[in-house]
């Protein structure tokens, strides 16, 4: 048997991990943009997070159809559709805010075609991660891939509030460039992004999804990780927003704004190198239910309410975050065979990011009405309810060792 490459010598990860690096700074720098710029142009929070809420929510609307596209199509060949459309529509926004053309309706259409196309690339990226790194290496290969993305969370929100600040234009602009140059990494790699499929006849997209679901509803902690992660993940949608807003009324600088949300970037990226080591020191159960009540901490905004003391209070769980999404991750993409990972990786993401989309909408609203106090109040008793249920769970207390798993051959 050949020596396994290590994953810095893998031509075709660090080229796919390279082009995901600076597109992810552009798609970070624009997250921070768009909610300024609905702030700039409509003063209303709840319009800000209306735009949130449009940009997360191709994930519970069409996950499921790109799912069976992953699976039916190339794979290699969608992400590099998503890219140029991404191409396209953000560099139109860029173009409107530079001549004085936009308009909130704009906003709202660019950010659900940006927020599409990235669930389109990221469900066929899973599979081509796996189609490009050995599986012993898969849950090392998706905690650089947490490291990548906290990477860019730390240099993204700084970046898109420094280009807000010379320029309305300039961060849909720089987004633009970097899908093109995502796109181009792409197109530099080698591996195919999936296993030699026999051609068969296609079903009906209905049989298709039903396939996903069932093989992901039948594993009962799978299931149970991706209702929870739903539960969790409406939090933290609901945060960024909320972390904005009370930013702006206490009178940051865009740059400032942007510098904060990067802090969530240099804590998750601290998690994310110390991944590796707690995943080979804690079990899944002990990772999952540890990192519910550590999300308690946004409750000390309770007690002093400013923003430096919620994002100190969200720090241990930002910390932890990486080394509980590379595990559950990795596990799956492990177990899943190969044919159905486009199917099964939908389905999951679909269930755990359904409720994400509400988040920015439930927190705009409460934040319209009421005081961020009052809506990290509301966002903390959900969070209680959360980690009482998660370790009560049997499903979790019986959460299966990853090591001792063999790889799904069928």
């Amino acid at each position: 048997m050949s020596a396994i490459v290590p994953l810095r010598r893998n031509r075709d990860f660090v080229l796919l991990q390279t082009g995901q690096a600076l597109s992810t700074v552009g798609s970070e720098a624009a997250a921070v943009a768009y909610t300024l710029l609905v702030l700039s142009v409509t003063h209303s929070p709840a319009k800000a997070g209306l735009v949130g809420f449009v940009r997360l929510a191709p994930w519970p609307l069409l996950a499921l159809p790109a799912g069976v596209a992953v699976d039916r199509w190339n794979r290699k060949h969608l992400m590099i559709v998503a890219d140029v459309a991404r191409v396209v529509a953000v560099g139109a926004l860029g173009v409107a805010a530079a001549t004085g053309h936009v308009t909130f309706p704009l906003i709202a259409v660019v950010a659900f075609v940006e927020g599409a196309m990235y669930v389109l690339f990221n469900i066929a990226e899973i599979g081509a991660v796996r189609s490009v790194v050995a599986s012993e290496q898969l849950p090392r290969a998706f905690a650089t891939e947490q490291a990548r993305l906290s990477s860019v969370y730390l240099a993204g929100p700084p970046l898109g509030g420094l280009l807000f600040g010379l320029g309305r234009s300039l961060p849909f602009i720089f987004d633009a460039i970097s899908y093109a140059f995502s796109t181009g990494s792409l197109l530099a790699m080698r591996t195919p992004f999936q296993e030699e499929r026999e051609a068969t006849a296609k079903t009906d997209l209905r049989a298709e999804v039903k396939e996903g679901l069932t093989w992901l509803w039948s594993h009962t902690f799978l299931r149970m990780c991706a209702l929870l992660f739903a539960a969790g993940n409406f939090t933290w949608g609901a945060l960024e927003l909320t972390i904005i807003v009370a930013a702006r009324r206490e009178g940051f600088h865009p740059f400032a704004i942007g510098a904060l949300i990067a802090v969530i970037g240099a804590l998750s990226l601290a998690g994310s190198i110390a991944a590796p080591r707690f995943h080979g020191l804690l079990s899944m159960r002990t990772t999952i239910i540890a990192a519910s009540w550590l999300a308690l901490g946004i409750g000390s905004y309770l007690a002093k309410p400013s923003v430096y003391v919620l994002l100190a209070g969200g720090a241990p769980s930002v910390f932890f975050g990486p080394t509980l999404n590379a595990m559950i991750i990795g596990y799956r993409v492990r177990i899943v065979p190969d044919r159905l990972q486009g199917r099964v990786n939908s389905v999951a993401r679909s269930l755990a990011l359904v409720a994400l989309p509400l988040g920015p909408v439930v927190a705009g609203v409460l934040l319209g009405a009421f005081s961020a106090r009052a809506t990290v109040l509301f966002l903390f008793v959900w969070l209680v309810a959360l980690a009482i249920v998660t370790t009560a769970s049997r499903t979790i207390r019986a959460a299966p060792d990853f090591h001792a798993t063999s790889v799904a051959v069928s």
